[in-house]
């Protein structure tokens, strides 16, 4: 991740200080949703670096509905936040409504919050439309001497907003996930790493992809990171990376026989 700069830390310590007390004494008064609005956006202000009059936006319209709050970055909306009572929990039904507002709108990054949980999601633009977890931020048991939970914190702010850091966050826990680790080891570059290992061990027996990735998705591999939308999506990627490397290669191939330089021509016989 990227190095937080000094003043965004200082920041963000500061901010963890002050706002765990105030949220700790609303979860205590089971403040209502209005209530928790007012801290979010001093949250978002104070904590996380927003202008809190000209990048915060209360009640923002989407196809006649309403978004408790979103931020705006050069008179763009770039994140959407929708709040729910402190004492709250963060159901799925409240996952899809905030959801639903960023495929409305366009806009690829949610929040869902009750002050105390933190869930930012990715949107995905498909048919139907999807969402990824990012990340679940904790902020009641956020600590301001834990390095993991001042960078959980910086994604947030304006600064990681403006730096893209949460997009690189979100692409980096995405090459990580286990769709994306099935769908290599199942590709055809890998497949064929093992049988050239196989082969070392068993050099008589004839082995071929086709049975090593019988074994691996019947016996090794759980079904579960090969079946659902999110492994079709792996599978789509890896699949497109594996032919762009092979289209890459024979480009390359091609070249250096082209620039090869040419035999000189042999001496006539005198």
């Amino acid at each position: 991740m990227a190095t937080i700069p000094a003043r965004v830390q200082d920041r963000l310590v500061a901010g963890i200080k002050r706002f765990i007390p105030i949220l700790t004494a609303a979860k205590s008064r089971d403040v209502n949703e209005s209530d928790t609005v007012t801290i979010i956006t001093d949250m978002l202000a104070d904590v996380f670096g927003y202008d809190k009059y000209s990048e915060i936006t209360s009640e923002y319209v989407i196809r006649s509905s309403f978004v408790d709050l979103a931020i705006k970055l050069d008179g763009k909306p770039q994140l959407l936040i929708e709040v729910k009572a402190i004492g709250l929990d963060l159901k799925d039904a409240y996952v899809k409504q905030a959801v639903d507002y960023g495929a409305n709108e366009g806009i690829e990054w949610v929040v869902l919050t009750n002050g105390a949980i933190w869930q930012i999601y990715k949107v995905t633009f498909g048919k139907p439309v999807g969402h990824d977890l990012v990340l679940q931020i904790d902020f009641l048991n956020a600590s301001h001497k834990n390095t993991d939970h001042l960078e959980n914190l910086y994604l947030l702010t304006k600064e990681g907003l403006g730096r893209s850091v949460l997009g690189d966050y979100h692409t980096q826990r995405q090459a990580l996930s286990r769709f994306f680790i099935g769908a290599i080891v199942l590709s055809e570059p890998v497949l064929d790493v093992i049988r050239r290992e196989l082969r070392k061990i068993s050099p008589d027996v004839k082995i071929d992809n086709e049975q090593i990735s019988d074994v691996l998705t019947n016996e090794i591999i759980k079904r579960d990171v090969m079946e659902g939308d999110k492994a079709d999506e792996a599978q789509r990627k890896v699949n497109r990376a594996v032919k762009r490397a092979a289209t890459k290669k024979t480009a390359k191939e091609t070249e250096e026989e082209t620039t090869q330089d040419p035999q000189p021509p042999a001496a006539a016989d005198s």
